[in-house]
């Protein structure tokens, strides 16, 4: 197995500087959210992508203009990278009008269709029937799309998780199936409800192509999306990768987190995917402090100017709440 140091060499030039980009823009988002959240500027439940951005980093960089998103309640990151405006993200936690949803869905239903970034599922496992039906539309269209589903362990004990890898092997669906593995289902260790931990071997069952990544690795993780999306896009059915990672912070802001050890925490936070890049980066000659700190600032930039926008929106008028109730599409 090869070191970030070793895949970085063979990496194009400037590319590894986009996915540090990329990693602290839902870092600095998250940081924000965060700090809005205790503000009671951000309401109901939140959860956080802190600690495992390069997931969504590395995915969603290998995906095409038309590939779809299916994602969980942690969504804030894959939203974001996969073209949803911070703005619209934040005036959407906002509750406000101009959110994505038209504030209607707050911070775990984020959904964008001209992105095709469909959810934000407060379900578990509630994604992937969706993700197989998308990529069941794209085979029935003739369409080389791909759909991706990011889910986390604690979808693999729900039914739904073993109909849809089942129906999406049987059909040969053109779907990637991301589990974000990052060890507990809010308070539950994945020991606790599994008695095989080895998801990439669970998902072989079913007979799709399947293996692990180091999570804390954007290159790695890149690397391996790069793999199996060319492979679903042409034609080599589903394909799905454990993406072994760790959330820094606590399951929601309303976790007390006591099922966890403050040592455990301590020696995931030495693997930060940001940190492990920029001194990889820094060690090959590929990144000076200037440009450091210029990549920091233009994610605070965007970040700041997000904040200002949902600061000036308005809350849906309450006439208009019973709009969408039903289509307002008319019907010929």
């Amino acid at each position: 197995m090869t070191s970030l140091p070793e895949r970085l060499a063979a990496h194009p030039a400037g590319h590894a500087q986009h996915l540090l980009h990329q990693m602290l823009r839902v870092r600095r988002l998250e940081e924000k959210c965060v700090e809005l959240y205790t503000e009671a500027k951000i309401r109901g439940f939140l959860h956080v992508y802190i600690g495992e951005k390069a997931v969504a980093a590395g995915v969603l960089d290998t995906l095409e203009p038309g590939d779809a998103v299916v994602a969980t309640y942690r969504e804030h990151g894959h939203a974001l990278l996969q073209g949803v405006p911070a703005a619209a993200i934040l005036a959407e936690m906002y509750g406000n009008v101009q959110g994505c949803c038209r504030g209607r869905g707050g911070s775990m239903h984020l959904f964008d269709a001209g992105t095709r970034f469909f959810g934000g599922n407060a379900i578990v496992a509630g994604g992937l029937p969706l993700a197989v039906g998308l990529a069941l539309a794209d085979k029935m269209a003739g369409r080389a799309r791909v759909t991706v589903c990011f889910f986390g362990e604690g979808a693999v004990a729900e039914g739904e998780f073993h109909e849809s890898l089942n129906l999406a092997a049987l059909w040969q669906l053109p779907v990637l199936f991301c589990c974000e593995n990052n060890l507990y289902a809010m308070g539950t260790a994945l020991g606790r409800s599994e008695s095989q931990t080895d998801i990439a071997l669970k998902a072989a069952g079913y007979e799709l192509a399947a293996w692990a990544v180091d999570g804390m690795d954007v290159l790695a993780v890149h690397e391996a999306a790069r793999r199996a999306v060319d492979a679903v896009r042409s034609g080599a059915g589903p394909h799905f990768l454990e993406l072994r990672t760790y959330r820094f912070r606590a399951h929601s802001m309303f976790d007390p987190e006591r099922y966890r050890e403050k040592s455990e925490v301590a020696r995931w936070l030495e693997r930060d995917p940001i940190t492990l890049l920029r001194r990889a980066l820094e060690d090959a000659g590929q990144l000076d402090e200037a440009r450091w700190l210029e990549l920091q600032k233009e994610a605070d930039d965007e970040v700041a100017g997000a904040v200002e926008f949902a600061e000036a929106g308005t809350p849906e008028p309450v006439e208009d709440l019973t709009r969408f109730v039903y289509s307002e599409r008319v019907q010929e």
